[in-house]
């Protein structure tokens, strides 16, 4: 019996886990009570992490394509068959003619985080997409434009907040996101007991809703009128109160004029929020004394995502609650944040539209285009289009706008790859599946999500099992990837690309202006890191050379690799701090709170003031404790239970439409229909009806015998792959304008009929 403590990885809490094993057997998987962050606490995901480990459908050896069927093969004769597929197709069409689509997973994998980047550099091709576009893009996109960077995200300081305003976002179902927050069910408790306020703003009565002081049903859509009238209010009735901030702001003066026609009177019918509430929210955020306005998913995945995140730190910053305790503020973490590298306070900003793709013209945002154009990609004819795809933890067949148009064209593609552990929806494609270790089997450290998280802390977890023999990590699976698309072959030499990975990776930190490794000699460096190798050396270099590094020596009681793993718990690194103004990355060194490219599309804004309610349903995604995305289905503890892919609607709607609770019905979008079981409840808006994401498992040739006795439907099928946030590319997720019918014909659940 041995007992081990590694960080969850399968969503942004980062709880810490107590992983007591026998030999190769997971006894039990608990809370760790002494994790400095999440203190014992843990949701009912984590429990998968014995269940992946254990489940007889994941993938422990590649697959190859022979004679129409995937067969299993050697490490060697899989990579040899990427070699010999994928290589003339880059010779005859060029780079951009193999696509890549990074799935969800990736965030949750040190080796991903790292080496994700270095193959795709090797690859060099603009056909990059991934999950970001179909759930969380808006939000970097105006905090780029805003603070400079695509992470320079304000989280609530909810452990001291006195004021919380939460839009299109259930965090105790989520746990968190874009925030990173275990326990918060304690979390938001506490704020209540303190004598906090909680406003949940919503077109269903979530968990998080239900313990709120106030819940307010919303038109999905129009959560940037609501904000909007807010800013007016605020500025109509001279409630804002920016202090220090103003002195780091630009476009103050700006925000009136355009606030000006969104007044609570105007927005009130297309919302569905009285004109009286509005002026109230305004005014009771604008008195208290420590608040935070915090928006997630549901605030992404609409028409108008960007406009909606700008202004949610516009409010903050008008009531001063912007970097400041128990407001709106900025982490620092211990490694990879670009907004603490270097001198701060000023930087190059972001610049999107570098590139466009090649049907529409959709211009690309931080290297990557809209996933809802990857399938117009492949099966519009003409030079250009895309003829290989590598998908890597993802599954876009289920997670994608159009997702019955992309699977379609899979079979147009002369080669697909996929880094996957089973064969899903999606990889059962391919011409070449390449399996990953489990997360038992690999080290663990949360690069991205210690950057968003709401106390300061750095948690580096070993493995807990060798991998299989003859596994390769992910990261050398990468750097496989890289040898071959650069023409060095299936046999190149991992150990030199790694070599100078590490050095590529010196060099860039020795040449940021105002780098604390500044001057130093980069071959020192490299030798100070011996004998570490993949990503535990890159981990190292990061935090040695971050905020709280000890620089090489520079600083001999600053964080390394190994102090982070003498502390199998964690290091607290303390609560957020005010980091004004040297968070900033913008080139005038000021927040922008107008930008042009956001401050141009007010006026599509503005046209849907007008909009009226005609009767017509629309539909929502939501989350569930027990699921992230599609990719967690096939745990059997997880899915357990009644069925959990039903479509919410209200009773005067069902009443209306002639549903009947526990029956099926049909529903159909623009792009598709699917037929699904009916759930009556007054927990959702009259008017809206709502299918969870990430279901559909009944696809032939996929290898998950759990998820296919819980098959669900897939949403995406409904969804419009025309319709996107246009500042960000984002899908189109939530509204989507739907008819609703008893279902008649005896079609098995998860049936779909193209509409288009």
């Amino acid at each position: 019996m041995r007992t081990d403590f590694r960080t969850c990885p399968f969503c942004e809490a980062t709880c810490g886990l107590e992983v007591v094993t026998s030999g190769d057997e997971v006894v039990s998987v608990r809370g760790d009570a002494q994790d400095v962050f999440s203190h014992g606490y843990i949701c009912p995901k984590a429990t998968g992490l014995k269940h992946l480990h254990e489940d007889p459908d994941r993938l422990r050896t590649p697959l190859v394509r022979r004679g129409g069927e995937l067969v299993e093969a050697t490490w060697a004769e899989a990579f040899e068959e990427v070699d010999r597929r994928l290589r003339p197709i880059i010779g005859q069409h060029g780079r951009d003619a193999v696509a890549v689509y990074l799935g969800n997973p990736n965030v949750h994998n040190l080796s991903a985080t790292l080496y994700n980047t270095v193959w795709l550099r090797a690859l060099g091709s603009r056909n990059l997409y991934s999950a970001s576009t179909v759930d969380q893009m808006p939000k970097q996109v105006s905090a780029g434009l805003m603070f400079g960077t695509m992470l320079s995200i304000p989280i609530p300081d909810v452990d001291r907040c006195d004021h919380l305003l939460m839009l299109g976002a259930n965090p105790l179902v989520s746990n968190g996101s874009l925030m990173t927050a275990p326990d918060m069910r304690g979390r938001l408790r506490a704020l209540r007991e303190r004598g906090g306020r909680i406003v949940v703003v919503d077109p269903v009565r979530t968990r998080t809703a239900q313990v709120a002081d106030e819940h307010h049903f919303i038109r999905p859509g129009t959560d940037a009128l609501l904000l909007f009238a807010i800013v007016h209010v605020l500025l109509a009735e001279d409630l804002t109160e920016p202090g220090p901030l103003a002195r780091h702001c630009n476009g103050l003066d700006e925000l009136g004029p355009l606030a000006e026609p969104f007044t609570p009177e105007a927005v009130a019918p297309a919302c569905g929020i009285d004109a009286m509430t509005i002026r109230r929210m305004a005014r009771e955020l604008a008195a208290a004394g420590r608040a935070a306005v915090y928006a997630r998913i549901g605030s992404c995945t609409q028409e108008f995502g960007t406009l909606t995140n700008w202004l949610v730190d516009v409010i903050n910053v008008l009531t001063g609650n912007l970097d400041r305790p128990g407001g709106a503020m900025f982490p620092l973490a211990a490694a990879g944040q670009r907004n603490a590298q270097g001198t701060g306070g000023k930087g190059r900003g972001v610049r999107f539209g570098r590139w466009h793709s090649r049907v529409r013209g959709l211009p690309e945002v931080f290297g990557e285009l809209p996933a809802a154009c990857l399938a117009e990609e492949i099966d519009t004819p003409a030079e250009g289009r895309v003829r290989a795809l590598v998908t890597v933890a993802g599954n876009p067949a289920l997670s994608t706008p159009d997702a019955g148009r992309l699977t379609r064209a899979f079979g147009e593609l002369d080669f697909m790859l996929c880094l996957d552990v089973y064969l899903n929806e999606t990889s059962r494609h391919a011409d070449v599946v390449l399996p990953a270790p489990d997360p038992l089997e690999r080290s663990h450290f949360d690069v991205a999500f210690n950057q968003l998280a709401v106390r300061n802390v750095a948690n580096y977890s070993p493995p807990v099992f060798d991998r299989q023999a003859g596994m390769p990590d992910e990261w050398q699976t990468m750097l496989r990837l890289a040898a071959i698309v650069t023409g060095q072959g299936p046999n190149a030499d991992l150990a030199a690309i790694d070599e100078f990975t590490a050095g590529a990776l010196i060099r860039m930190e020795l040449s940021v202006p105002g780098s604390p490794l500044a001057g130093r000699d980069p071959d020192e460096l490299l030798a100070a890191l011996e004998p570490r190798r993949g990503p535990e050396r890159l981990l190292d270099l990061l935090i040695r050379s971050g905020p709280y590094g000890d620089h090489f020596g520079a600083r001999p009681d600053g964080l390394t690799l190994a102090v982070v793993e003498a502390s199998p718990h964690g290091v607290d690194l303390g609560p957020l701090q005010p980091r004004l103004p040297e968070v900033l990355r913008t080139p005038s060194g000021r927040i922008e709170l107008t930008p042009a490219p956001l401050v141009a599309d007010v006026p599509r804004l503005r046209a849907a003031i007008g909009r009226g309610i005609d009767g017509s349903l629309v539909l929502i995604g939501r989350r569930q404790l027990r699921s992230n995305n599609s990719w967690m289905h096939n745990l059997a503890p997880l899915v357990k239970g009644r069925d959990q892919c039903t479509m919410l609607i209200n009773p005067a709607d069902a009443e209306r439409l002639r549903l009947v609770d526990g029956d099926r019905a049909s529903v159909t979008s623009s792009a598709g229909s699917v037929q699904v079981p009916v759930e009556v409840t007054d927990t959702i808006m009259a008017g809206v009806v709502s299918i969870p994401h990430g279901w559909g498992h009944d696809a032939d040739g996929a290898r998950l015998n759990v998820a296919a006795a819980h098959p669900g439907v897939n949403s995406n099928l409904l969804a419009d792959s025309t319709l996107l946030d246009p500042l960000s590319g984002n899908a189109v997720l939530n509204g989507i304008p739907v008819q609703v019918t008893p279902a008649v014909a005896e079609t098995p659940v998860g049936a779909v009929a193209s509409a288009g």
